[in-house]
């Protein structure tokens, strides 16, 4: 199947939401996300400390998220844009959303910060169908 995987597109995919989540979390829901989470502007600031960890990491996660859907977008022959966004929603709906959902049902956090986290995983899960679906 990785014969199949186009690594250029997987690349452009797993920015993706190093891209939307610069946005998302900043000026569209940087502060109803640090609400949500009880943050103080002091607390951001100590987390910043190991932002750079975090962020590699991140897109490690982020590249392997990619090729795998980029392997099932091979496998089911979803070789267009509109079949790669569809399959990744169901990919977020059947894993993302039900995952997080049922880790924030055992937490102490807002309601708020599931909604946001969770429609930032939609979003960017659509975006890379979207790439990944089309640049096949």
């Amino acid at each position: 199947m990785l014969s199949e995987v186009n690594f250029l597109a997987v690349v452009a995919a797993a920015f993706a939401p190093m891209v939307i989540g610069a946005i998302w979390y900043g000026p569209l829901f940087g502060k109803p996300w640090m609400s949500a989470h009880g943050y103080t502007p002091e607390r951001l600031e100590e987390m910043k400390k190991g932002m750079g960890k975090a962020y590699g990491l991140s897109f490690v996660c982020y590249l392997v998220m990619a090729t795998v859907l980029s392997i099932l977008i091979a496998w089911l022959g979803a070789a267009n844009l509109w079949t790669g966004v569809c399959l990744a929603f169901y990919c977020w709906l059947g894993f993302a959303a039900t995952i997080g959902l049922t880790s924030h049902l055992f937490s102490d956090k807002k309601t708020a910060a599931y909604l946001i986290d969770v429609a930032y995983q939609l979003v960017y899960m659509l975006v890379m169908g979207a790439v990944l679906g089309a640049w096949r």
